[in-house]
């Protein structure tokens, strides 16, 4: 079956109530299909990929269980190995290979949606001339949004090849779109 990001919304939405994760898995996502139409890569089938890789948590809390036991549910709900492999891939306790270029973009988007995302909320203008340098200044403080593994911030953006800001860069304009629907203000909401 070839994944849609319908199918993927209605598996996430049905494990998934806390509006916290439901936007995470947005923005992740958009990182994500940004990356994919850079590379010319499959944009539907990497935009699940990331909707779909924290499904479970909710229902599986812990390491222990997330995300290996999503990936049962996922194979039942018919979903190709290649997004299933890509889901679990997200996991560094895992360990699994990050061997393909989607997997690779998921770790590297997962922890820096959620920070940009964070930065946003705390800016009265939201994503809307979010600077890099304004990132990696947050970043250095680690009280502000504590639960981000910083060193997987880093390791994604070595992961992909980019410099950090580069990496920031992409993901603050592939998240400025959806900044609404991620619960951010804009430029026009604050004059």
């Amino acid at each position: 079956m070839r994944p849609t990001r319908d199918h993927a919304w209605e598996t996430l939405t049905r494990y998934t109530k806390s509006e916290a994760l439901l936007r995470h898995a947005l923005a992740v996502e958009a990182s994500v299909r940004h990356y994919a139409r850079l590379g010319g890569e499959d944009e539907e089938l990497w935009g699940c990929v990331a909707l779909l890789h924290d499904f479970d948590y909710e229902i599986h809390p812990t390491l222990d269980k997330h995300p290996q036991d999503g990936g049962p549910i996922l194979r039942e709900e018919g979903y190709p190995e290649e997004l299933i492999e890509g889901v679990l891939s997200h996991a560094e306790h895992l360990a699994l290979p990050r061997d393909t270029l989607l997997k690779k973009t998921l770790f590297a988007c997962d922890e820096l949606s959620g920070f940009v995302h964070a930065c946003g909320l705390v800016r009265p203008t939201g994503l809307d001339g979010l600077e890099p340098k304004s990132v990696k200044k947050k970043l250095k403080q680690p009280s502000f949004a504590a639960g981000v593994h910083r060193d997987e911030v880093y390791a994604g953006a070595e992961l992909l090849g980019l410099e950090l800001d580069d990496h920031i860069s992409n993901v603050v304009a592939a998240m400025q779109p959806i900044a609404k629907e991620l619960g951010l203000r804009t430029t026009a909401d604050a004059a």
